[in-house]
Parts: structure tokens; sequence; C-alpha cells
């Protein structure tokens, strides 16, 4: 990865969002790159509360964070997180609903998010699938726990960086050939089109379709008919977002689906809003 990606895919309404609060990405430190899609940060000082909203990536995101006023948070687990004015971190399982994160006074956030398949090195001990739809405290997950005022006190943010750098190296990822399978297999699914159904993405990687779901239950989390279909509804939502006219039907073909109301089904189930009223909005 020769930088973090540019790309504002699963976010919604990336321009408000970033009118609101001050986000950037940054690259990790060159031995933790190839587990890592990038470190993502996030400080903001509002005078309304406002409200994110996230179509989650197939990722594993561990989360540093620190809010003025107590967060209150809500994924497809309906889960929320703990109010803390010294900071606290959390491993964010693979979010199957839509993420809405309610900002208000002053915070910040510094998160890791993690390769689809990246995650299981740092914890090799039980299958990515247990995280999948859940938030849990750091040191439920590793030990030791993390250092939350180390990661997010001080005022420059490049010290920010190395202090994640220096956490998740002393974790010791250990290098896994299953684990890098699974990321190749995710990565083939996120940039070709052409990977539709996982039936095809088995036979092109010589496996069992059942082979290829307990590959992907244990390192990515969800299953690969989940990540097809996500990369789909992320792309759809980049559509919705930058174009004034959307050929849904068109764009139902492009992305594989067999007749436009599918992709209007799925697009509802997981944004909350059919596309065309989304669009409109």
């Amino acid at each position: 990865m020769a930088a973090p990606r540019r790309d504002t895919r699963g976010i919604v309404d990336a321009p408000e969002l970033f009118t609101q609060v001050r986000f950037r990405r940054r690259e990790p430190a060159a031995e933790l790159r190839p587990y890592l899609e990038h470190y993502w940060l996030m400080d903001w000082d509002l005078s309304e509360p406002y409200a994110s909203h996230l179509v989650p990536h197939p990722s594993v995101n561990l989360v540093f964070q620190r809010y003025a006023d107590g967060p209150a948070a809500t994924d497809g687990a309906g889960d929320a997180g703990t109010a803390g004015h010294t900071g606290f971190a959390e491993v964010s399982g693979i979010g199957l609903g839509l993420f809405t994160q309610k900002l208000a006074g002053r915070g910040r956030v510094c998160g890791v998010q993690f390769r689809p398949g990246g995650f299981r090195p740092f914890a090799p001990g039980r299958p990515v699938a247990e995280w999948t739809g859940r938030r849990l405290p750091v040191h439920d997950v590793f030990a030791p726990p993390a250092p939350a005022s180390a990661v997010l006190d001080p005022a420059e943010e490049d010290a920010r960086v190395a202090a994640l750098d220096r956490y998740l190296l002393a974790l010791g990822p250990r290098p896994d050939p299953q684990a890098e399978r699974a990321m190749a297999l995710v990565e083939l699914v996120r940039t070709d089109r052409t990977v539709r159904r996982v039936d095809e993405l088995a036979r092109a990687e010589g496996l069992s379709p059942r082979s290829l779901q307990r590959l992907f239950a244990a390192y990515v989390g969800v299953g690969p008919k989940w990540v097809i279909l996500r990369y789909r509804i992320h792309e759809a939502l980049e559509r919705a977002e930058s174009e004034r006219r959307v050929d849904w039907a068109a764009l139902a073909a492009e992305l594989g689906y067999s007749d436009q109301a599918h992709l209007i089904r799925d697009f509802t189930s997981t944004v909350g809003a059919p596309p065309t009223a989304f669009a409109a909005r």
C-alpha cells in the first residue's frame, strides 16, 4: 500500500461530514502495512450536535476515542459506546448495518482500520466472526490493554500516529498464509466487478464454496456473499451521491443484479432509504 486511499466509499454524505469534523487518514509503520488499511483521525468542536452515518467496510477497527459530551453510537447490533473524558479504546467488529455516530461538543478519535482478513494475525486465538456486529473494550481482546491516553493526549498528530504504531507493533502480529489468502480474495472482490458470485470466487481460488465460507468466517468475519454485496452497495451509494441522475436499471445490471428491484431492496435495507429518495435528499 503506497498511501492511504482517498475515496469516501461507505461515508454517507461525506462533504457534510467534512464540514463538521477534521478527518484525515495516515499511513502506519511499514511493518504494519500488510495488515492495515490505514489510521483514521477525527477531531471536532461543534456548536450543535451532528450525526454521522457510515455503511461499514468488511473491516475490523480498533478505535481510541474521547468525547467531552458522552457519545451515542448505534449500529446494526444496537450496541452503544461508553462515555469517557479521559478516553477509552474498543475493538469494533464488522458492522452489519448502517452505523450512526452522534457527535456533540468537542472530541477526538484515533482509529485503526484493519484490512479485511488482516485482524486475525493480531488475535490468532479466535475466528474473526466472533467479533462481528460487536463492540468490545480493548482489554477483552488484547493484552496488554491499549494506552488510550498515550494515543489521544498528544497535540501533535505525528505523535498520535507514532503511539498507534508502538502499540500495534508490541502486539506482535504473526504472519499467516491463510490471512494473506483472505486479504487477497477480498481485494479481488473489491477491485474486480466481474466477481459477482461466491461459486465463481471459489472456483478462481481452487476452493469449494464451503471451504471459502470457512476461510472468510475465520479470517474476515463475514461470508464472501456479504462482502460482494457490501462492495456493491458502496458503489451504488457513491453513484447516488456523485451523479445528478442515476440509471438504476443500468447500474443494477453493471453490479451483477438480476434486476433493479434487487438492488433497490439491498440499498434500502442497508442505507435506510430507497436509492431514489436518498439521491433526491
